[in-house]
């Protein structure tokens, strides 16, 4: 039985340059109709969190959110999987620094910019903002992360900074952790808090 992990994997060695048909092949069998283009799996576990909360299946909608690995790579996942590949509609989140290569990649895609919804910052800076830092503090502890929060405080580069970017600067310094918390944001959000750039995009699918 074909999977979106499937489908996902065969889509970065398609994007690494080998062969097309096992994605296309998976991409049949699953009845993929939009593809989700996201920078990296943080993005993936904020979205797919938020589509469960709001009852989606987007696995049976025929939707597969895509981690790219970085905005640079979105020219060559737009051509594979949008109208010059595999024809499926393109969607996903950009940040506010990264709008030109991704104009530039759906341009030569022929996929409209519209489904595409912009982050300041990125992803876990909307987050943040939208939680307060004080409740994300509360989530670190909860977590058992706070020994490493007050460690990284004290680091002579966090002097003086606000705290809304000292954490979200302290979730990308350690492997997996902005992934972990990618979810944990979003299932704490009150669902009329969603920043628009995500609540957007899951409306949008």
């Amino acid at each position: 039985m074909a999977d979106m992990q499937a489908f996902r994997d065969a889509v970065t060695r398609w994007a690494a340059g080998g062969a097309g048909a096992p994605a296309h092949d998976l991409a049949v069998q699953l009845g993929l109709r939009t593809a989700v283009l996201l920078e990296g799996p943080s993005d993936l576990e904020a979205v797919e969190t938020l589509a469960a909360r709001r009852g989606r299946d987007l696995a049976s909608e025929g939707v597969c959110v895509v981690p790219m690995g970085g905005a640079m790579s979105v020219g060559r996942y737009a051509g594979l999987l949008g109208p010059p590949g595999l024809g499926l509609r393109l969607t996903g989140l950009c940040d506010e620094r990264e709008q030109r290569f991704y104009a530039r990649g759906l341009e030569r895609a022929r996929a409209p910019h519209q489904g595409f919804f912009v982050c300041v910052a990125d992803l876990e800076d909307e987050l943040i903002r939208a939680l307060g830092t004080s409740r994300v503090e509360d989530i670190i502890g909860t977590e058992g992360d706070l020994r490493a929060w007050q460690t990284f405080l004290r680091q002579p580069a966090q002097h003086g900074r606000p705290r809304q970017q000292q954490l979200r600067r302290f979730l990308g310094t350690k492997k997996g952790r902005k992934i972990r918390y990618g979810r944990l944001l979003v299932e704490t959000l009150d669902l009329e808090q969603v920043p628009a750039p995500l609540d957007n995009l899951v409306t949008s699918l």
